[in-house]
């Protein structure tokens, strides 16, 4: 995580609000983004501050801004890494940190979100190496592993389902040049996907044939378990996999009868 930086996952369109204006122009800023903070800036991009929606309980819209908003301010460095900007959000209780270069001129900001999103589908040597030590204990083979390019086209997955809103995220990811390696199995004659579905699709939709994976190589000509689960899924190539939007994710159902159970 230490490599991924804060420049890679910050959203570099963001909206804000003079340091010269009043509550009035904060509220309707609120009403048409529907966000709950802004940095505070003069001269079109220095930071002089940060105004969230709290900041203007029972107080007269015709107040200046720079009589409310918060000078207190905690900004990131664009080449910070992901991980210190999370340390910050998590210590400081804040849920955005403004983005500034040496002259404290806004270039972006981090919220959570983003942080959170930098996370999803974090691949480590660890599991990796788990894997390998599976397939040695089910199959009694001795598997070994290099790093490479895979063509995605060749994959077969075993995974019948990814969602949409990590599908964008690997997308995001993968333009950057931030996406974490495919594990696959190469055994003669077949390339199997063992982790990175949504990877692979994302890299599909963007038009690139291949991408960086932890290549396990078993030299046996024997069918592995997932293969048999691809067989009973119907799933013969990266086509199959069904996209699901958001709305159907497991966790938001979850979500959804937690509240109603409340």
């Amino acid at each position: 995580m230490d490599k991924k930086k804060v420049k890679d996952y910050m959203t570099y369109d963001v909206v804000t609000v003079n340091a010269h204006g009043t509550v009035r122009d904060v509220i309707e800023t609120i009403k048409n983004t529907h966000h709950d903070g802004f940095p505070v800036v003069e001269n079109s991009k220095v930071v002089v501050g940060y105004i969230s929606a709290r900041d203007l309980l029972f107080v007269h819209p015709s107040t200046p801004v720079e009589q409310v908003m918060s000078r207190h301010l905690i900004v990131a460095d664009p080449d910070m890494s992901v991980n210190d900007a999370a340390r910050v959000i998590f210590r400081s209780g804040i849920q955005k940190l403004p983005v500034v270069n040496d002259r404290n001129e806004l270039i972006g900001i981090m919220s959570n979100a983003d942080v959170i999103r930098s996370q999803i589908e974090h691949v480590s040597p660890e599991k990796v190496f788990k894997f390998i030590e599976t397939l040695k204990k089910l199959y009694g083979v001795e598997p070994t592993l290099k790093r490479g390019s895979v063509p995605i086209i060749n994959l077969l997955p075993t995974q019948s389902k990814i969602y949409e809103d990590e599908l964008e995220g690997r997308m995001y990811e993968i333009k950057k040049g931030l996406a974490e390696p495919l594990i696959v199995v190469r055994r003669p004659g077949r390339w199997i996907l063992v982790d990175g579905h949504h990877r692979a699709i994302a890299a599909k939709r963007l038009g690139i044939a291949n991408l960086d994976a932890y290549i396990i190589e078993v030299r046996e000509n024997i069918e592995l378990g997932m293969e048999r689960t691809a067989r009973t899924l119907n799933l013969k190539t990266l086509d199959d996999i069904k996209v699901l939007d958001y709305a159907r994710h497991p966790l938001v159902a979850l979500t959804h009868r937690l509240v109603r159970h409340g």
